[in-house]
């Protein structure tokens, strides 16, 4: 590991797990930095990072995927004998102090170092085809960070799916893509020097941090710009009709199904009947809309 120097081993949401990341960017958080995460948008990172909203919530889905990374990990080491699989803790790279990683295992033979990542997911939605680099783009962001950050060639990524589909792929260090990450954080992280907040977004972790950032009332009243008070009103109209139509819609396709369960179009599902809670009838849920992700160079 002569590219990197090792920070530490921290309790997840520790206050010295926060203060080894607060002048530097982890393999988490670079698809926040491009706007491609989930779970974190530019915004909210941002905030974060200067100490201006509060840590993100601990979740039973954060919970859980902790709690089933050793067995994932066990499982991944009976498959591959061929490697010593090893727990490790954060990394900064020499090259760049500010890029930091935290591999949930290191991979070791006679031939190779390698790095794995340990995943559950609901669903097998944004995976592909078992053995390829097909994974979510957010995961591979985090893996091509670490890869780069600790200058390995391979990161295998180990997920189990549905509590019981486990699967295997692997993302390839490459620079075309690496190059991208490090230009956008180095960005970003100028822009906390510089104390330059970034601009409000659609992400719903934007609209929770600038709820946080404001918890009290006080009765005034506040004169907003004429431009922002049509584009929301435009918007809650057009929210409003939105619904209407969804409704809608939505009741034509129940119609349609009668007591089916799954509505299809040429073999692709549409939406599912799932049942009430309760007395209450069953619903529809819609399916989630099948895609490639991008490569991390092209989203950028």
């Amino acid at each position: 590991m002569s590219a990197a120097k090792r920070v530490g081993t921290f309790e997840p949401g520790s206050s010295v797990w926060l203060a080894a990341r607060v002048s530097a960017l982890g393999g988490s958080e670079v698809a926040a930095v491009l706007g491609l995460s989930p779970w974190e948008s530019r915004f909210s990172l941002w905030h974060r990072k200067k100490g201006y909203a509060a840590q993100a919530e601990d979740t039973e889905v954060m919970r859980w995927g902790r709690w089933l990374e050793e067995p994932i990990a066990r499982a991944f080491a009976e498959l591959h004998p061929e490697y010593r699989v090893r727990r490790t803790g954060t990394w900064a790279s020499r090259a760049r102090p500010w890029q930091i990683a935290t591999p949930d295992r290191l991979l070791s033979s006679l031939t190779e170092r390698a790095l794995l990542e340990v995943k559950t997911a609901h669903s097998a939605d944004e995976w592909g085809e078992p053995g390829t680099d097909e994974v979510p783009i957010y995961y591979r962001t985090q893996a091509l960070w670490q890869l780069d950050t600790l200058r390995l060639s391979r990161a295998h990524i180990a997920v189990l799916i549905s509590g019981a589909d486990y699967r295997e792929y692997a993302v390839d260090w490459n620079i075309s893509e690496v190059s991208v990450l490090r230009e956008a954080a180095r960005e970003f992280l100028d822009t906390l020097e510089r104390d330059q907040r970034p601009d409000i977004d659609e992400h719903t972790a934007t609209y929770r941090t600038v709820r946080a950032l404001h918890p009290l009332i006080e009765d005034v009243e506040v004169e907003i710009a004429p431009t922002l008070a049509e584009r929301y009103r435009a918007a809650v109209a057009e929210h409003k009709a939105a619904e209407d139509m969804k409704r809608r819609a939505a009741a034509e396709v129940l119609d349609a199904l009668g007591s089916g369960r799954r509505a299809v179009v040429a073999g692709e599902s549409i939406a599912i009947r799932v049942p009430g809670t309760g007395d209450s009838p069953p619903s529809l849920r819609p399916s989630p809309i099948r895609s490639t992700p991008p490569k991390v160079s092209v989203a950028a």
